[in-house]
């Protein structure tokens, strides 16, 4: 009888996902700490569109004085709100918040957050876009 890793045909880490640029690591360098001072316990990254709309610095969020910090703080903060109240063993949660995105007022936005394995197992967090997996 064979087993799983018989399987097994084709395997994308996390680690090689950051590597690419399709995720981001937000457990590092300034964002690191700003989680970890919120209080974010497990390693943190989004998808690559979740940081070039929501974190890093659009056109309209340049133009509405916003910097990459407050922006991530932001979500942090409704990240927190979120766990705060979902349903227990639940591992994927939406995370409403208002941001500048396309233009200069700011407009309501969901944001997709799942808690799972890691490359070893370990709990990480995910953004996503909510149409992402």
């Amino acid at each position: 009888m064979a087993n799983n890793e018989d399987f097994v045909i084709f395997e994308y880490t996390r680690a090689q996902a950051i590597a690419d640029g399709v995720l981001v690591d937000l457990s590092q360098g300034e964002l690191g700490a700003l989680a970890r001072e919120a209080g974010i316990k497990y390693p943190m990254a989004c998808t690559a569109e979740v940081f070039a709309r929501y974190i890093d610095l659009t056109p309209a969020a340049k133009k509405a004085c916003n910097d990459i910090i407050g922006r991530f703080w932001d979500i942090l903060t409704m990240f927190k709100y979120a766990v705060r109240n979902a349903p227990k063993n639940t591992n994927t949660m939406y995370v409403h918040l208002r941001c500048v995105v396309d233009r200069v007022k700011a407009q309501d936005v969901v944001i997709k957050s799942m808690c799972h394995p890691g490359d070893n197992g370990e709990p990480v967090i995910t953004l996503m876009m909510p149409d992402e997996d």
